[in-house]
């Protein structure tokens, strides 16, 4: 049948004899993409496979000490071909209490099943105990006492220790160890934070070089304070290349080695609920190693001897712990007066009240701010203006306001601290924070929480560095709901370096 051009409809002959119009391009696309659709959507409802949810967890196979339970799940599947990734069975750590003394180990225990039972072609009997030397550790390799042979007799059975001094435990003929999770062979392990699985993004990285030649009184020997070790550090590295002494004392004053003049031995020593191990080599390298976390805080010292080459610390601190830290140490900030109006349950500490006879004293023009006179300011709200000044800000912590002063043409804020979202630089417990004008935007209430984002201000000569909330930025009560906001909002933010 001849092809026709043109408008007239082409036809073409079905093998079963009949005629049907021949589908133009538009409804051929439109076949290709149902047929298609359709095809997926089979395939996911039956061809694809799933797991059944897991089932629960077994009792543990030993009855006293350390074994192992086990959970199991099955795959729903149509066919051979599409089978469930992942494993059917998990094992996690069991402890019981110890054994009591004299009872039979797990392994020797199924070793002695086979006492006086021939295994052997010859079919003498044997008295069988464990067998270490083997290659595979998971085997029940068992010595036949008296003899020099040992006989494999299959696996052990799951939960059985490694070996002796091993903490791991054989699975289905392998050793296994356990994560921090409990899950036997899950690999996943403690941050340095303690976070199990985490990404170090719970805690803050410390890590300076204590580099004083001599001590700043000008003497040449005796006890310098290097640096606070504060409650909850992990992680603990301190290294000395010189002829000078580490020493380190306790929260309670007393020394736990080469304090007073004495100098101990290199060795472990048990303070602040955790193991200090200090190494000294040819009494010149000198380190200390602590896991933590510790349980109060630490003071490291120096006891000179000769100029300082430099002494490396580092450790990983909860976030809250850096307001300890900063203050043991002099802060980034330049110390400000804190003579302010406090609400009538804070009081300023009176070593921060300089006397007017104080070299450098120079009183500032302080005055409540009359809000009456004030215009209402706009606020800042919505997922993206936190997402803005989030992002822009060098600092963004929740704060409760304390006090509010003008001072000249600025408003200052005597604020305290009381947790830290973004930090490019440690925050005090107790801070000021300064807006331009004398009718600031956003207006902080005292004795309100806020939640704010500010700038680090430095003047153009460096010698004032200071908090800045600037005009129109943000401050937003705070609340359960705003501390979720801000939070999920971090994990958009670009992460970008610290500036400087």
């Amino acid at each position: 049948m001849p092809l026709h051009s043109g408008t007239q409809e082409t036809r073409v002959e079905h093998p079963a004899g009949k005629l049907w119009p021949r589908p133009g391009p538009v409804l051929l696309l439109l076949w290709i993409y149902l047929c298609c659709a359709l095809e997926g959507r089979t395939q996911g409802r039956f061809g694809s496979s799933e797991w059944t949810s897991w089932g629960a967890w077994s009792g543990c196979s030993t009855t006293c000490g350390q074994g192992a339970s086990v959970r199991s799940r099955r795959c729903m599947r149509i066919s051979r071909e599409h089978a469930c990734g992942g494993d059917s069975h998990q094992y996690r750590l069991c402890r019981l209490p110890e054994c009591p003394s004299g009872a039979m180990p797990f392994r020797e225990l199924q070793c002695a099943l086979y006492n006086s039972r021939p295994v052997l072609s010859d079919q003498a009997t044997y008295q069988w105990v464990p067998f270490y030397g083997a290659p595979n550790l998971c085997d029940l390799n068992c010595l036949a006492e008296g003899h020099t042979f040992y006989y494999t007799f299959g696996r052990v059975l799951d939960g059985t220790p490694c070996s002796p001094d091993s903490e791991g435990l054989c699975i289905n003929g392998r050793c296994l160890t356990a994560g921090c999770d409990g899950i036997l062979g899950s690999g996943i392990q403690e941050d340095h934070c303690g976070q199990c699985g985490g990404r170090n993004n719970s805690c803050l990285f410390i890590q300076q070089v204590f580099s004083e030649a001599v001590p700043p009184s000008g003497q040449s020997h005796g006890y310098w304070n290097v640096t606070l070790i504060p409650i909850g550090a992990r992680n603990i590295r301190v290294t000395d290349r010189s002829r000078n002494y580490l020493a380190l004392m306790g929260s309670d004053g007393r020394y736990v080695f080469n304090g007073d003049w004495a100098i101990d031995w290199p060795g472990t020593f048990q303070v602040a609920e955790t193991q200090v191990y200090y190494s000294r080599i040819n009494d010149r390298d000198e380190s200390l190693w602590v896991a933590g976390p510790t349980g109060e805080d630490l003071h490291l010292q120096i006891l000179f001897q000769e100029p300082n080459p430099g002494i490396e610390f580092e450790f990983w601190l909860p976030r809250d712990a850096y307001y300890a830290l900063q203050n043991h140490r002099s802060p980034l900030r330049q110390p400000q007066t804190r003579e302010v109006e406090v609400g009538p349950q804070e009081t300023a500490p009176a070593w921060t009240r300089p006397s007017p006879s104080s070299p450098g004293f120079s009183p500032l023009r302080e005055q409540p701010i009359e809000t009456e006179t004030c215009q209402p300011c706009p606020g800042a709200k919505g997922r993206s203006q936190r997402l803005l000044h989030y992002c822009r800000s060098d600092f963004v912590f929740r704060a409760r306001v304390l006090a509010r002063l003008r001072v000249g043409e600025e408003t200052r804020y005597d604020i305290q601290v009381q947790h830290s979202y973004k930090n490019w630089t440690p925050l005090e417990r107790r801070e000021f924070l300064w807006a331009p004008g004398a009718c600031p935007c956003p207006l902080l209430v005292p004795r309100a929480e806020y939640l704010i984002a500010a700038q680090r201000h430095i003047n153009y000569e460096g010698t004032l560095d200071r908090l800045l909330l600037p005009r129109a930025g943000y401050a937003r009560p705070w609340t359960p709901r705003e501390d979720s906001r801000i939070q999920e909002v971090a994990k958009h933010c670009p992460q970008a370096p610290p500036p400087g």
